[in-house]
């Protein structure tokens, strides 16, 4: 199984955060399958790829740690198939969503740690 995961810290009111992260992967052609205030599952669309390439992000939102200015948050990214090759298609999701997470105008980066 593929998996990669990041960390980041933004400056984003919290209550604005989970709608946000949702427009943002319905953006990178997800599918919200299931959301809370501090979790979102999303996967890639069937037929896109075959189904052991499938990819599946998790967001989980840190609200304990939550300030009116800064939010935490992590994502998991992953999928059936088997790393063989660093150039998988999970691992060009997971840069492709980090970059969009990364670079999204409705909040400021303040640090990003990819795990």
């Amino acid at each position: 199984m593929a998996r990669y995961t990041c960390s980041f810290i933004l400056s984003v009111p919290i209550d604005q955060l989970q709608s946000l992260l949702v427009e943002l992967l319905q953006d990178c052609q997800f599918e919200v399958q299931y959301y809370t205030s501090d979790y979102i599952l999303a996967r890639e669309f069937l037929g896109s790829v075959p189904i052991s390439k499938l990819v599946t992000v998790e967001v989980l939102i840190d609200k304990s740690t939550a300030t009116e200015i800064e939010t935490r948050m992590s994502i998991v990214i992953k999928n059936e198939e088997l790393p063989l090759q660093k150039d998988n298609h999970c691992r060009q999701v997971f840069e492709y969503v980090k970059q969009a997470i990364e670079n999204c105008r409705y909040w400021n980066l303040i640090e990003s740690i990819a795990g």
